[in-house]
């Protein structure tokens, strides 16, 4: 009997999951109705430039809109608020044409000084962790009420891109400047709880931790199949539902219309439920385990800033068993610390064979030939993290670290980690822009938040990043990431585990969802069949 290779698997399961959008999608749509979706964690800043977690981001593009929007292979762009764009010759400048008569959700008219003053407020200094996406911004100017010019500050290869990405969403300045607070975080914390977007959704209600009510958009531009105003649905109830058995469940029952993050050890069952589609979304998602480099933890020395213990930990992970363990072989491992569909990825086999002997002679090197004890952080509920951090705990036990399992909700989760209060901490990432200068910038550039939050720090790496982020030159800008890559690569502050789809589980009246690899939701053509 021959076996089919798993990335051939995946490639096949990717292929059925789309091909089963686009015939549903060749089906006449069907208008109205609340879809209900469980999601594993609830937002916590509903607002496109100051946060910094994907339950904030995914909801995001249902709310706002951008200049230019992201295709559904995750690859390129398309018009979104903007309907034509140029690239000047040198370079320097972006002139785009607006689409006209577009409007807010509250029924204003969206002008070419909003979208200036929204690109200006998201490219200043210091305005959020993804400011950097568009620090090349100096200014934007106005040409006429359709015409807008970006005027950079030095070239930079992925601008174009970088319209797509939810810091860039076109926002009301009045009505934002009009909130409560004397700081623009104090504004757009009051504004984050009832914002006013251009994008298909309108947030009607939100009981945090526990429901959000999006319902359509009346002011949208877009028209669906039938050439009327999208969305198709009129509403969609986010239930929060951190367990992963209980949104099962639900789904089971008919309690929702669709799950997120389907653990992997369900999906074969799932997969044989005549009432379900569940499809596996190709991706640019990768799991990680992130250690916390910095000298000292609570004042007392930390083994992890030692480059041998992490090089030890690294061998001791036997990163096959985790795939099999965890995605029961629908994963597949890393070749760098960005995913295999990031743009520039220089990997060419997997990193950091299994070597337990190495890695037990790198503990003695280190100094720890007996280990020491540490801790994982992990959120409560979430069986494929739990699977994860119990596989580690048996592997690095064999070096002499003793793992301890720490389970917190999404929100302790993700405070601890910005903070930098974690020892060890499982996490997946996603792109949201089809370049590898976000991940780069978040995982390794420590001028940003410090690599992961972790501490960890390397001149060389931050000096060829910000050459790569003016590089023009396609063939110097990759030789730049490859430099980039093989030196986090050795010695950043991560345990790269694998990269995998997203598993999304939904009834089988639900029609056109989509979550494209860059992890956005797209709900804007879903629609219910009756």
């Amino acid at each position: 009997m021959k076996v089919m290779p798993k990335l051939t698997l995946i490639a096949l399961l990717a292929a059925g999951a789309l091909n089963a959008i686009s015939a549903q999608a060749a089906e006449v749509v069907q208008r109205g109705g609340t879809l209900t979706y469980g999601r594993f964690g609830d937002s916590i800043f509903l607002e496109p430039v100051l946060n910094e977690s994907n339950n904030d981001i995914w909801i995001l593009s249902n709310l706002y809109d951008t200049l230019l929007l992201p295709t559904n292979d995750g690859k390129g762009f398309k018009p979104g608020l903007a309907t034509a764009w140029k690239l000047s010759e040198d370079g320097k400048s972006v002139t785009l044409t607006l689409r006209p008569n577009t409007k807010f959700s509250d029924g204003s008219p969206i002008t070419a000084e909003d979208v200036k003053w929204s690109l200006e407020r998201a490219s200043k200094p210091g305005n959020g962790v993804w400011q950097f996406l568009v620090s090349a911004i100096d200014n934007v100017t106005i040409s006429d009420p359709h015409t807008v010019v970006i005027h950079l500050s030095h070239t930079d290869p992925a601008i174009l891109t970088a319209l797509t990405v939810f810091n860039t969403a076109i926002m009301p300045e009045k009505q934002f400047e009009a909130e409560p607070g004397a700081t623009d975080h104090d504004k757009a914390a009051a504004f984050a709880e009832h914002p006013i977007g251009s994008g298909p959704f309108v947030l009607k209600s939100w009981q945090h931790n526990s429901t959000m009510t999006l319902v359509r958009n009346p002011y949208y531009w877009a028209k669906g199949a039938d050439g009327k105003a999208l969305p198709y649905l009129d509403s969609i109830k986010f239930e929060i539902i951190p367990d992963d058995a209980t949104r099962i469940l639900k789904l089971q029952s008919g309690e929702l219309d669709g799950a997120e993050f389907i653990p992997y050890s369900r999906v074969k069952e799932l997969q044989g439920n005549p009432a379900i589609n569940m499809a596996l979304f190709p991706s640019t998602r990768v799991e990680v385990a992130s250690v916390n480099a910095r000298p000292e933890i609570d004042g007392k020395p930390n083994p992890l800033a030692n480059p041998k213990v992490r090089e030890a930990l690294n061998y001791a992970t036997d990163k096959d068993g985790i795939i099999q363990l965890v995605t029961f072989g629908l994963g597949k491992p890393m070749t760098s610390f960005m995913s295999t569909s990031t743009p520039l990825n220089s990997g060419t086999k997997p990193l950091w064979p299994v070597d337990v002997e190495k890695a037990q002679a790198l503990m003695k090197e280190a100094g720890y030939p007996a280990g020491f004890s540490t801790s994982m952080n992990i959120l409560a509920g979430n069986e494929d993290s739990l699977s994860i951090a119990t596989g580690l705990q048996q592997m690095w036990a064999q070096i002499g670290v003793k793992l301890t399992i720490n389970q917190m909700d999404n929100a302790t989760l993700n405070a601890n980690f910005r903070k930098g209060n974690f020892s060890t901490r499982i996490g997946p990432w996603t792109d949201d822009i089809a370049d590898p200068n976000e991940i780069t910038s978040y995982y390794a550039y420590s001028k940003n938040i410090q690599a992961l939050h972790s501490g960890w720090k390397s001149d060389e790496l931050d000096k060829l990043f910000e050459a790569s982020q003016q590089e023009i030159n396609p063939a110097k800008r990759a030789e730049e990431y490859k430099q980039i890559q093989d030196i986090y690569n050795t010695s950043g502050p991560t345990i790269p585990l694998y990269e995998s789809s997203y598993p999304v589980a939904l009834k089988k009246d639900v029609q056109g969802f989509v979550q494209i690899p860059l992890g956005n939701n797209i709900f804007t053509e879903t629609w219910l069949k009756k």
